[in-house]
């Protein structure tokens, strides 16, 4: 059952589990998804606006007729939806806070991981903050600017702080601490295509 904590004409709010996709896979290994879990709940119409990875967990908005889906798609085209995530990273980071602003593309031989490439990447940047660090780990408010794969993920391993549990890019020790990937997307803020009121959202960090 997928826990929404918003409804309205217009729109869902909802808190995808880790390990799901967001939108069908190929394959009928690959059927079960968000949307498909939703339409099973009863919202037949449900269009998906954006995505999170599988191994992500967090908050997600959902378009429930086709004005609202385009309406919502430019917000997120035009970076006018702010999002937060929390993530626990392995080690401890030397700074209390920092920007992340490194191009990223994908790595053709190895998708779907994604590179950083100062050549062909596309710009990405990600504003981090530390909020409590202990013996292994530190966890991180991060802030992306932009909204690339694997973004967040790579932007950590790049810091030398892979996010725990990341089974395409942290070392061992960051695989050991976690058995899942520790990214949840906890906050969104935007404003209602309909309404024009300014909404935000708020996730409990689940790790």
């Amino acid at each position: 059952m997928i826990n929404v904590i918003h409804q309205d004409q217009d729109l869902l709010v909802v808190e995808k589990p880790h390990d799901l996709l967001s939108v069908p896979g190929r394959g009928p290994d690959k059927q079960d998804c968000l949307i498909s879990r939703l339409v099973e709940q009863g919202f037949d119409s449900a269009l998906i606006v954006h995505r999170l990875d599988y191994a992500t967990s967090g908050l997600m908005v959902i378009a429930l007729n086709k004005a609202t889906h385009k309406a919502l798609s430019n917000l997120f085209q035009n970076r006018a939806v702010e999002k937060s995530y929390q993530a626990l990273v392995a080690g401890s980071t030397v700074y209390d806070s920092g920007e992340v602003d490194q191009p990223l593309r994908c790595d053709w031989e190895n998708r779907p991981l994604q590179i950083v490439d100062y050549e062909w990447g596309k710009r990405a940047t990600t504003h981090w903050q530390v909020l409590a660090r202990d013996a292994d780990h530190t966890r991180l408010l991060l802030r992306p600017e932009t909204g690339r794969s694997h973004q967040l993920r790579v932007h950590m391993q790049w810091l030398g702080h892979a996010i725990c549990g990341d089974r395409f890019y942290a070392e061992p020790l960051g695989l050991s601490l976690s058995p899942r990937l520790c990214l949840h997307a906890q906050s969104l803020a935007f404003t209602h295509p309909s309404s024009g009121a300014k909404i935000q959202f708020h996730s409990d960090c689940p790790f």
